[in-house]
C-alpha cells in the first residue's frame, strides 16, 4: 500500500520499535494529524480476554471530560411526557412507532444514537437485527435505555461514548479531535483508560490490558506502554 507524503513524513517522527508513555504519545499524535480535515484521534485497546464467555465482556460508557468533538445526532423513541423532555434535551427526532417503522421499513439511518426507555423496549426489541450491526442498538450497561432520557440525551451531546469489545478482543473508541491539543486528547484517554480498567471481569486472567495505540483519521499509530494499565 502506497502513503502519501504527510503519512511518510508523519511516520518519521516515530520510533515504531518504540513504547511511549501515554502523554508523549498522544502529543505525537497530535503533531502528524496533517490532514486538511480536523482528524479524530482513536485509541485502540486490546485486552486479555475471550469475548467468547459471557463472564468476559467489557462494555460501558463513559462521558468523556472534553467530548468528542462530533455533533451527535439523537433518535428518541418514546411516548407520553418524556417526548416533551426528550424534545427539550435536544433530540434531534423524538417519536415511537412512526421511527421504527421508518427504520425497517426504508432503511433509515440518519441518527448517531438510539436512546429509548424500558416500556418503549418491546418496539425498538424488533429492530435487532437491524440496529446490532451497526451498534446502534440500545442497551442499558450504554445507559442507552433509561427511565430518565432527558438526563442520556444530554450526556450523548456531552460527548458520551460507548466502549465494548470487537470479534477480537479489541476496543477502539474516538477520544477527541486533534484541534482539542494534547492536554485535552489526554485528558479523555486517561478518562477512558480508568473506565475500561474497573470494568476489569473478575473472570480475567493474566495480563488485562495487552496493547494500547493512538491514531489519527488519517496519521499512523504510536504504541503506548501498558505497565502502568497492568
Amino acid at each position: 500500500m502506497k502513503h502519501g507524503k504527510k503519512y511518510v513524513d508523519s511516520l518519521k517522527l516515530i520510533d515504531k520499535s518504540k513504547n511511549y508513555e501515554a502523554s508523549e504519545a498522544i502529543a505525537l499524535c497530535v503533531q502528524t494529524g496533517k490532514a486538511k480535515f480536523d482528524e479524530t484521534v482513536e485509541v485502540h485497546v486490546r485486552l486479555g480476554v475471550d469475548n467468547r464467555h459471557a463472564d468476559q465482556q467489557v462494555r460501558g460508557a463513559i462521558v468523556l471530560p472534553n467530548g468528542t468533538g462530533k455533533t451527535v445526532r439523537v433518535l428518541a423513541i418514546c411516548k407520553g411526557d418524556n417526548v416533551a423532555l426528550a424534545q427539550e434535551a435536544g433530540a434531534e427526532y423524538v417519536g415511537a412507532e412512526e421511527f421504527t417503522t421508518k427504520i425497517q421499513n426504508e432503511g433509515w439511518m440518519d441518527f448517531d444514537v438510539l436512546i429509548t426507555t424500558p416500556d418503549m423496549m418491546g418496539v425498538v426489541g424488533r429492530l435487532g437485527k437491524v440496529l446490532g450491526p451497526r451498534g446502534l442498538m440500545p442497551n442499558p450497561k450504554a445507559g442507552t435505555v433509561t427511565p430518565d432520557i432527558a438526563k442520556a440525551i444530554k450526556e450523548a451531546k456531552a460527548g458520551k461514548i460507548e466502549y465494548r469489545l470487537d470479534k477480537t478482543n479489541i476496543i477502539h473508541c474516538p477520544i477527541g479531535k486533534v484541534s482539542f491539543g494534547a492536554e485535552k486528547v489526554s485528558e479523555n484517554f486517561n478518562a477512558l483508560l480508568e473506565a475500561i480498567i474497573k470494568a476489569k471481569p473478575a473472570a480475567a486472567k493474566g495480563q488485562y490490558v495487552k496493547s494500547i495505540a493512538v491514531t489519527t483519521t488519517m496519521g499512523p499509530s504510536v504504541r503506548i506502554n501498558t505497565a502502568k494499565y497492568i
